[in-house]
């Protein structure tokens, strides 16, 4: 006669809970991004407009700044989604 142990199954863990400071520290970088950005766009438009003697170039930097931080806050924000999965 064979005796044969049954294994129970584990049960599931319970997802980990990121340290506050983390999460913290995380949606600061999201909210100081984007004004960053947005005023790194219109001081190099400044500094363009007084090299080439222009007047606008500083709106092209504006938006710009405005794209390129929200193109970030969303790269953040989907690669912050993909690891919580």
């Amino acid at each position: 006669m064979l005796l044969q142990f049954v294994r129970m199954p584990e049960r599931p863990h319970p997802p980990e809970k990121k340290a506050p400071l983390v999460s913290l520290a995380r949606y600061s970088e999201i909210g100081f991004i984007i004004p960053a950005a947005i005023l790194l766009g219109f001081f190099l438009g400044k500094l363009a407009d007084y090299w080439l003697r222009t007047k606008w170039l500083y709106l092209v930097g504006l938006l710009f700044g405005a794209a390129v931080g929200f193109w970030q806050m969303i790269r953040m924000a989907v690669g912050a989604f993909k690891k919580d999965e």
